[in-house]
C-alpha cells in the first residue's frame, strides 16, 4: 500500500503517519526528514544536497527523486510508503509514476486531510511543548493537569514555536494551497483522491483513513 498524505502544516499529517506507521508497518517518506537524513548520513544523494544547498541553492528535483529513490529500495517486501511533502509539482508527480514503476509499485490512494483555515489557526496559534520531555499542550484543548506542571515530567518550562502565529499559519496555508493545486487534478482524474475531515478527533480520522485503505 502505497499513499500520498496532503494538508498544510497542523492539520495532523505527522500524527496520521505515526499510527499508520505503528499499525501497519508503513513508512513516513517526508523529504525534509529525508534530506537531513541523507546528508548527515553522507549518502551520494545526501552529499549532493549538501553541497547544494551550501551553495545557497535549492534542492532539485532530480535529487529529490533520487532521495525518494534510495528510502524506497530500503523498504522490505509487503511494506508501503507515505509520501509526506512530495509531490509537490507536475513534474514531481511524473518522476513518482517512474520511481514506483521501476519498482513494481503502484500508488494506492492519495488523502487529503482538509481543515477549516480559523479553526487551524486556532489550533496551531494555542499549541506549546514542555521544554525537557517534548510533550505537547494547548492553551485551549489540552492544558497541563496542574498549571505550569508538565504531566509527563513533571517540568516547569515550556515552550512555543516561534512561527506559531496567525500571520505565518496563514501564509503556510496559502503555500499549501497553492503547491498542492496542479497535482491533484492529476490524482482526481484517476480517481485515487480521498478527502477526509481533518478538524474531526483524531481517532475518529484514523478510523476514516483506515476505512479508506481496507477499500478495495
Amino acid at each position: 500500500m502505497n499513499i500520498i498524505l496532503l494538508g498544510p502544516p497542523g492539520a495532523g499529517k505527522g500524527t496520521q503517519s505515526e499510527r499508520l506507521v505503528a499499525e501497519r508497518g508503513m513508512v513516513q517518506l517526508s523529504t525534509g526528514d529525508m534530506l537531513r537524513a541523507a546528508v548527515k548520513a553522507g549518502t551520494p544523494v545526501g552529499l549532493q544536497a549538501k553541497a547544494v544547498m551550501d551553495a545557497g541553492e535549492l534542492v532539485s528535483d532530480a535529487i529529490v527523486s533520487a532521495l525518494i529513490g534510495e528510502n524506497l529500495d530500503r523498504l522490505v517486501d509487503g511494506q508501503g510508503a507515505i509520501f509526506d511533502g512530495y509531490p509537490r509539482t507536475e513534474a514531481q508527480a511524473q518522476a513518482l509514476d517512474l520511481l514506483l514503476q521501476e519498482r513494481s509499485r503502484t500508488l494506492d490512494h492519495v488523502i487529503e486531510l482538509s481543515v477549516d483555515e480559523d479553526a487551524l489557526v486556532e489550533r496551531i496559534v494555542g499549541r506549546f511543548t514542555c521544554t525537557n520531555c517534548g510533550a505537547g499542550y494547548h492553551d485551549r484543548f489540552k492544558q497541563p493537569q496542574v498549571a505550569d506542571t508538565c504531566d509527563v515530567c513533571g517540568s516547569h518550562e515550556f515552550k512555543r514555536r516561534p512561527d506559531d502565529n496567525e500571520g505565518t499559519v496563514r501564509t503556510r496555508m496559502a503555500e499549501y494551497r497553492a503547491k498542492t493545486a496542479p497535482i491533484l487534478p492529476i490524482y482526481e482524474a484517476r480517481g485515487l483522491v480521498r478527502r477526509v475531515d481533518g478538524m474531526a478527533d483524531i481517532a475518529d480520522v484514523t478510523r476514516t483513513i483506515e476505512a479508506i485503505l481496507d477499500r478495495r
